[in-house]
C-alpha cells in the first residue's frame, strides 16, 4: 500500500508535469526542455530495449520527443504524464521494429549489470551464459507476455502504468506476467545460479 509521502510525491510530480505541459503548449520552450530533461533517461531506457547502437538510440529519443511535442495538446491529464510519454515511446519502438523487421530481442541488458567486479572469471562466464539464456527465453515468449514482462521488470512500471500504456486491463496484465514467469521458470531451471 502506498505511503502518505509517496502519495504526496506523486501529486507534486503530477502537478509539476501538468504545469510544464501547459507552459509548453503556450510556447514556453524552457518548459518543454525541462520535460525532456526529466524524462530523457526513461525514453533512453525504452530505446535500449529496441536498439544497441548509440546513434539509433539518440535518433529514437529525438523522434519520441518530437512526437510528444506535436501531441502535447492531446494530453488531457487523465493519466500521469510519464505514462502517456511511455505509451508514445513504446509504440514508436514497436512500430519501428515492425517497420524494419528487426529480429533482435527487445531485451538488451548490458553484461555489466549482471556482473560485479568481485566476480571470478568463471562466475562472469556463468552469468553471461545465464543472461543469454534469459534473452532467448524472453524473446521466445508470446509477444503479449514479453511486452508486459519487459515493462514490469526492466522499465519498472506498475501494473496500472502498463495498463494505461497498453490499454490491457490490469488483471489481464497480472495473468500475462504470472504465465510468463511460469514459462520462464521452466525454461531457465537449469541456469539457476547459487553463489
Amino acid at each position: 500500500m502506498p505511503s502518505k509521502f509517496s502519495n504526496i510525491e506523486n501529486l507534486l510530480v503530477t502537478t509539476r508535469d501538468r504545469f510544464l505541459v501547459k507552459e509548453s503548449i503556450s510556447g514556453n520552450s524552457s518548459a518543454f526542455s525541462t520535460l525532456m530533461y526529466l524524462y530523457k533517461k526513461r525514453v533512453e531506457g525504452i530505446a535500449k530495449r529496441f536498439f544497441t547502437n548509440q546513434s539509433d538510440i539518440d535518433d529514437f529519443v529525438q523522434e519520441v520527443f518530437i512526437k510528444v511535442y506535436k501531441s502535447l495538446e492531446t494530453y488531457k491529464g487523465q493519466s500521469k504524464f510519464s505514462t502517456w510519454l511511455t505509451r508514445i515511446a513504446f509504440n514508436t519502438g514497436i512500430n519501428f521494429k515492425t517497420r524494419t523487421k528487426e529480429t533482435e530481442s527487445l531485451l538488451t541488458e548490458d553484461t555489466e549489470m549482471l556482473s560485479s567486479s568481485d566476480d571470478s572469471p568463471e562466475e562472469k562466464v556463468i552469468k553471461n551464459i545465464t543472461q543469454a539464456a534469459i534473452k532467448t527465453a524472453i524473446s521466445e515468449l508470446p509477444e503479449k507476455y514479453s511486452r508486459c514482462v519487459e515493462m514490469h521488470f526492466f522499465l519498472d512500471m506498475s501494473y496500472e502504468d502498463i495498463s494505461e500504456t497498453t490499454g490491457i486491463p490490469v488483471n489481464t496484465i497480472k495473468t500475462h506476467i504470472f504465465n510468463a514467469k511460469k514459462i520462464l521458470y521452466e525454461k531457465l531451471k537449469e541456469y539457476k545460479y547459487d553463489k
